[in-house]
């Protein structure tokens, strides 16, 4: 088994629990973090005493998304009026991007045609692309104290298709367009998750599913998994996805700095911590969750 160093891998109960294990940044979503997660989702898929997967988050929470505070390579200062990293051309941002954005939906697409299923089960904050690696699974439980949102978009990014794929086109677009949070009940309403547990039940509630899934031959499981991914790729799941990625290049590099000003000087004067003020405080109160008091 390989040695990971920033997921827990436990095997048990018939399947396997994995567990992003990041807690001094929320479990953002590092490269590191990402490809060793898709590394054990093949470790999982591999071993036959593995049913199924479960997902879940150390800490305070699922994941709080990319990881925009570090984890990465040192970025470049961003010039105006234009917003593109100093030295880079309009063709090399736009690449760039489109390069990334793709990765990241094949990533989603590696998950969702594994040969066994995944259930997320997500505690706590679960955000921007944090959400889309939980819905994205096959299954979502979520613990009472679980908040959703996508506030990327409030900082020129995209939505991800996931959303409205699973919320419908109206309940989708309320929460895209905005990146308001929504709670786990909200959640449950407008069908992002299959059922909502108290904290401490919610392992427990996700690794019962696994124990039920290993009651039926792998190879049924891995069939009917397959009717409902691959008739959804048939219906152009993945067409859309993969059109999500193209769009989501464009949004992220249509930066205007009359949207975000405030936010970079934010920043450079506090950190993230003013940055995220910054970014999420105008939307305050939220309509759901810890933020809508």
């Amino acid at each position: 088994m390989p040695d990971y160093e920033t997921i827990l891998y436990e095997k048990q109960r018939g399947g396997v629990l994995i567990t992003l294990n990041r807690p001094e940044v929320l479990n953002a979503l590092s490269s590191k973090l990402q490809t060793e997660l898709h590394e054990a989702f093949d470790e999982a898929e591999a071993d036959p005493e593995v049913r199924a997967a479960v997902i879940t988050g150390s800490g305070r929470g699922f994941s709080a998304g990319a990881d925009i505070g570090g984890g990465g390579s040192e970025a470049r200062e961003e010039v105006w009026p234009y917003g593109l990293p100093e030295g880079m051309s309009v063709a090399e941002r736009l690449d760039t991007t489109r390069t990334g954005t793709i990765a990241g939906v094949k990533r989603e697409l590696h998950l969702w045609e594994l040969g066994i299923p995944v259930i997320s089960a997500v505690n706590g904050w679960c955000m921007g692309a944090g959400s889309w690696l939980a819905l994205s699974c096959h299954m979502t439980i979520a613990a009472e104290d679980a908040v959703f949102s996508q506030p990327e978009v409030r900082m020129i990014d995209s939505s991800s298709f996931f959303w409205i794929h699973l919320a419908g086109f109206k309940n989708g677009l309320r929460y895209a367009l905005t990146g308001d949070h929504i709670d786990a009940q909200e959640a449950l309403r407008i069908g992002l998750v299959n059922k909502v547990v108290p904290p401490d039940q919610l392992v427990e509630e996700a690794l019962s599913i696994v124990e039920r899934i290993a009651l039926v031959s792998p190879e049924t499981v891995k069939i009917n998994l397959s009717v409902a991914t691959m008739g959804l790729e048939m219906m152009g799941l993945r067409n859309a996805l993969m059109l999500e990625a193209e769009l989501a290049a464009i949004a992220r590099s249509s930066r205007r700095y009359d949207f975000l000003e405030h936010m970079i000087e934010a920043q450079k004067e506090g950190g993230m911590r003013a940055f995220l003020q910054a970014r999420d405080g105008p939307f305050r109160p939220e309509p759901f969750g810890p933020r809508s008091a």
